[in-house]
C-alpha cells in the first residue's frame, strides 16, 4: 500500500468504495461487507479499481479526498437525519445507508441546480472510467487481470507481442477503400 493511502477499513475507503458501489453496483466481496451493497451479480466500480483511479495524482482528486469523504459523509448524516433514519455510529454515515437512500443522495448531490454537483458529478465519472475503461492501469495489464469492465464489454486481447490491433473491422467490412499508395504500415506514401 502506498504511503499516506488508508487501509482498507479506514472512512474514507469505506464511503469512497460506497460512494463507487452506488454509481456503478457490483456484487458484495464477502458476506460482511458493508461498501458493496450486493445489487449486482457481476463486478461493479470497487472491483474494476475505482479507488485505485481516485488515489491515482493525475486525476486530481487524490489529495481532496479525505474532503470529499468528510462532505459526503455529511450529506449523509442530514439526510438520515430528514429522512429519520437512525445512524448508529459504527460505520461512516454514507455506508450506513441503505443502497436505495445511498442512490437517492448521490441523485440529489448530481442533479442540476445542487451547488456542489461539479464535484459529485466528476467523482462518479471517475467511478465509471475505472470500469469502461481501466484508465489506472495499461490495457494488456488489464486485460491480463480479467479486468471486469473490459471483460463485459468484450474487450479484445492484444497479439502475443502485447500490441492491440483489431482484424475485424468495427462494421465487419472496410468503411473506405485503401490509397493505392498506402504502405504496408498504413502509412500514406
Amino acid at each position: 500500500m502506498p504511503r499516506g493511502t488508508p487501509d482498507a477499513g479506514s472512512t474514507e475507503t469505506r464511503t469512497l468504495e460506497a460512494f463507487a458501489d452506488t454509481v456503478l453496483p457490483g456484487v458484495k466481496r464477502t458476506p460482511e461487507d458493508t461498501a458493496v451493497a450486493g445489487r449486482s451479480h457481476d463486478a461493479g466500480a470497487v472491483e474494476a479499481g475505482a479507488l485505485e483511479l481516485l488515489r491515482t495524482p493525475a486525476t486530481g482528486l487524490a489529495s481532496g479526498l479525505a474532503e470529499f469523504t468528510e462532505l459526503l459523509n455529511g450529506h449523509a448524516a442530514r439526510y438520515a437525519d430528514q429522512h429519520g433514519t437512525a445512524l448508529d455510529g459504527g460505520l461512516p454515515p454514507f455506508v450506513q445507508l441503505s443502497f436505495e437512500d445511498r442512490t437517492a443522495l448521490v441523485r440529489a448531490l448530481t442533479s442540476p441546480g445542487h451547488p456542489e454537483k461539479e464535484f459529485w458529478v466528476m467523482l462518479a465519472l471517475f467511478c465509471n472510467m475505472a470500469y469502461d475503461s481501466a484508465a489506472h492501469t495499461s490495457t494488456p495489464a488489464a486485460i491480463a487481470a480479467g479486468h471486469p469492465g473490459l471483460r463485459a464489454m468484450g474487450f479484445a486481447a492484444p497479439d502475443p507481442d502485447g500490441l492491440l490491433r483489431f482484424k475485424d473491422y468495427s462494421y465487419g467490412r472496410p468503411l473506405a477503400r485503401l490509397h493505392p499508395d498506402t504502405t504496408s504500415s498504413g502509412s500514406p506514401a
